[in-house]
């Protein structure tokens, strides 16, 4: 990452590509992605120009949530390598300039754990305080110890009758809730931080941080009339989490854990946590600048591709997240359905939410494969590998079909299928006599990163250009942000300029199918990006908006006073003529 005077800490200024390690790229040819797969594809991470990996979890475990129940946080799973493996993705990462954050899971274990193990042998063994357990209700203890549902929908409480008690889990059953009431719980997951951090890794990304700790008085959930949970409102399933999510001792322990996290200051660490809640609640996890660096900001994995929708999300997203906090960008991930979904897989429409993404103020994250367009997989739930299927199999085709469409993947599998290397066998991603883990895209010998980079107007291109032009010039990565006003510009096109000391860039997106007149600020024009393969021509200060074009223009004057977005001459056709 480029060293520029006075830079803001790496951090505020990265992009973030997410990596599913089991489908990235298989080196050993046992259908598996791996660790060393993933330092095989480093030198095409660096051409494209991301400079942080976040790497979801590859330690030991049995592998029934893919990774997400961990049943010995300190050793690397043998299905993705060893720890030597873990050891030379970080070196040579950092040789070619770029950082690794790991996946973290602190809310729960695997049941295998060796901790939960003891846990249930019997009442008082010495780790059975590191769970939740409670006494069953009405006579017997037949009945769960409250209502607590699941975040994915179910009962939260789990009979085990070899001790006749309940355990919680958030998730899925074979995933115990640890309890951070637990003074010892708290020190173990600390000092396990500790490891990873001076082993040299950069950071950590948080799994579900806001369901860390419950009403120690163990009351009831109110009642909800929501069904479903968003990205802004975790509350579903008829129930409001209001005793088992956003705790305020939550909030202490992103403190106790942030000060573990600067114990290692150089260079800085990163923190950005998996939380679920609108702007303003969420910004309490890191707005007195001893929590976590930033969180994820969900509500853009289902903004309607509109003009005001974007121009509403930027607003909240600056007015909720202002400087020296930093918003984040998100798209998909590897829960969600991969981002061309709900774009048609529309190339000019996924071209601008990339330019969208990568010039705003804030965090851009990168899930893998969208950088060429990968596309979600109808399969079959019945032979699912994600557990949440087979919870939800029961589900019409059709309404899992249109639910995807609106943000909830009922099979995670969907869009996690294996990244689309070449048009050969098994799409390059492992040897060609091998079977991938899960079932390759039928649309691999079109859509492939072979193909993206033999065609200069490919969506692999446009990312590589914008990501190094947001590498190159601050204003781009960490200057401001202002919106231009809505009554300077055309109703199809969103506007806001970029900058930082005497750089100022501003960038034009037309949302539409039609071509959009404007004017290019400043006294001597200079479009430097466009998301077709080439900017159109400037004729004086009037540019032609192409279908979906999203421009990157940069505002050069003679004056030492930067022109004002209200002032920027960017007006409408009935206002000025092309000369």
């Amino acid at each position: 990452m480029k060293p520029w005077p006075n830079a803001p800490p790496w951090w505020q200024r990265t992009t973030v590509y997410q990596i599913y390690p089991r489908s990235f790229y298989d080196s050993n040819g046992d259908g598996i992605g791996d660790l060393p797969g993933i330092v095989d594809k480093l030198d095409y991470l660096r051409d494209l120009g991301v400079e942080t990996l976040w790497l979801c979890p590859f330690y030991k475990s049995p592998q029934r949530d893919v990774g997400y129940d961990i049943s010995d946080y300190y050793d690397v799973d043998p299905a993705y390598g060893t720890r030597d493996d873990a050891r030379r993705l970080l070196d040579e990462a950092h040789r070619r300039g770029m950082r690794v954050i790991l996946d973290m899971v602190l809310n729960h274990t695997s049941d295998q754990h060796p901790w939960f193990v003891q846990s249930r042998e019997r009442r008082d063994n010495p780790r059975r305080d590191f769970y939740i357990w409670r006494k069953g209700r009405k006579p017997g203890g037949g009945a769960p110890p409250n209502n607590w549902r699941s975040l994915v929908g179910q009962r939260g409480w789990h009979y085990d009758p070899r001790t006749d008690e309940w355990y919680f889990a958030s998730f899925l059953p074979f995933q115990p809730d640890l309890n951070y009431r637990n003074p010892a719980v708290v020190q173990a997951m600390l000092d396990m931080v500790r490891h990873w951090l001076a082993q040299g890794f950069d950071g950590l990304r948080l799994d579900v941080f806001h369901a860390l700790f419950k009403d120690a008085d163990f009351r009831d959930n109110p009642l909800s009339p929501r069904l479903l949970p968003s990205e802004d409102n975790p509350d579903g399933f008829l129930q409001s989490f209001a005793h088992t999510l956003h705790h305020p001792e939550t909030l202490v322990f992103a403190r106790k854990l942030r000060k573990v996290v600067d114990e290692f200051d150089n260079p800085p660490r990163f923190l950005v946590g998996e939380v679920f809640g609108s702007p303003e609640l969420l910004r309490r996890y890191c707005e007195e600048g001893d929590g976590l660096h930033t969180v994820f900001l969900f509500k853009s994995l289902r903004t309607e591709f509109s003009v005001s929708a974007f121009r509403a999300l930027i607003r909240e997203f600056e007015h909720e997240f202002p400087p020296p906090l930093v918003p984040t960008y998100v798209f998909g991930n590897h829960d969600r359905p991969r981002r061309g979904e709900r774009l048609d897989y529309h190339l000019g429409r996924e071209k601008l939410l990339t330019t969208l993404q990568c010039t705003t103020r804030g965090l851009p994250f990168i899930y893998y494969g969208e950088e060429i367009g990968m596309a979600n997989l109808d399969l079959d739930p019945r032979k699912a590998i994600d557990p949440l299927a087979h919870l939800y199999r029961f589900v019409p085709t059709r309404l899992s079909r249109y639910l995807r469409k609106r943000g909830i993947l009922l099979n995670r599998d969907e869009a996690r299928t294996p990244m689309q290397w070449t048009d050969g066998e098994n799409a390059g991603f492992t040897a060609p006599q091998a079977t991938p883990w899960l079932p390759l895209h039928p649309q691999y010998k079109q859509v492939n990163v072979q193909a993206a980079l033999s065609d200069p107007d490919s969506l692999l291109h446009c990312y590589r250009r914008i990501l190094h032009l947001r590498a190159s010039e601050p204003a781009l990565s960490s200057g401001s942000l202002t919106l231009h006003s809505e009554r300077k510009l055309p109703k199809a096109v969103l506007g806001y300029r970029r900058a930082d000391g005497d750089r100022w860039f501003d960038v034009l997106c037309n949302f539409s199918a039609e071509e959009q007149p404007i004017n290019v600020p400043g006294e001597r024009p200079s479009v430097l990006f466009s998301t077709c393969a080439e900017p159109g021509p400037v004729h004086g200060r009037h540019y032609l908006l192409r279908p979906y074009e999203a421009i990157v223009a940069q505002v050069l004057t003679d004056s030492r006073l930067s022109p004002s977005p209200s002032s920027s001459g960017i007006l409408r056709r009935e206002t000025t003529s092309p000369s």
